[in-house]
C-alpha cells in the first residue's frame, strides 16, 4: 500500500496558517541553501491530496507548484477543470484515498489543510508526519487538525534542530 505522508509546518502553538490562511511567518526560518528536506522529500511523491481552501491559497502564490505529480483537491461542491493538473474530488475522502492507497504509485503527499487532516488521520490514513515547528506562537489560526481529531499515538522516528530555529520530526502511526 502506498504511504499518505504528511509533511507540514506548524507555529509552536499548533497553527499551519493564520484565519486568513497567511503563512508569511514561515519565512522567518528561510535560509540560503537550507531546504530542511524537501526537495528530497518531494522526489520519493507521486501524488499530492488537498483541501479545496488550501488549493486556492496555493494558487495565491501565483503558478501551480505541482505540475508533473498526480494532485487531488477535495471540495464539497462538484468543481470544473480549472486549467490546472488537478482533479477535484467531491466524493467522501476518506473512501476515495483508501482506494488510492491501494493502486500502484509512489508516496502520497497529504499537502492540508486542517479539515482534510482531521478527517484522514480519524480514518487511520495517515501513516507518516513530518512535522516542522516554527518557533513563534501565532495565537489563533487555522490547527493542524482542525475538530475533533481521535487519540493516535505516534511514534518518532527522528528529529533534527536546525540552527534557524526550526525543529522538525518525523512519526509513523
Amino acid at each position: 500500500m502506498r504511504p499518505i505522508r504528511l509533511y507540514i509546518a506548524a507555529s509552536l502553538d499548533g497553527y499551519i496558517a493564520r484565519k486568513d490562511g497567511a503563512i508569511d511567518w514561515l519565512s522567518m526560518v528561510e535560509k540560503a541553501d537550507e531546504d530542511y528536506g524537501y526537495n528530497d522529500f518531494i522526489k520519493s511523491i507521486d501524488t499530492t491530496l488537498m483541501g479545496y481552501q488550501t488549493y486556492a491559497h496555493v494558487l495565491s502564490f501565483g503558478a501551480f507548484p505541482y505540475n508533473g505529480l498526480q494532485n487531488y483537491v477535495f471540495s464539497r461542491q462538484p468543481r470544473q477543470a480549472d486549467g490546472n493538473s488537478v482533479t477535484f474530488v467531491s466524493e467522501d475522502p476518506a473512501a476515495f484515498v483508501r482506494r488510492l492507497k491501494g493502486q500502484p504509485g509512489g508516496d502520497i503527499w497529504l499537502i492540508g489543510g486542517g479539515q482534510i487532516n482531521t478527517l484522514l488521520l480519524n480514518a487511520g490514513l495517515i501513516d507518516e508526519l513530518i512535522l516542522s515547528i516554527i518557533p513563534i506562537t501565532l495565537g489563533e489560526g487555522i490547527p493542524l487538525f482542525s475538530g475533533q481529531p481521535k487519540e493516535v499515538k505516534w511514534k518518532l522516528q527522528e528529529q533534527h534542530a536546525f540552527d534557524t530555529g526550526l525543529v522538525q520530526l518525523q512519526y509513523r502511526a
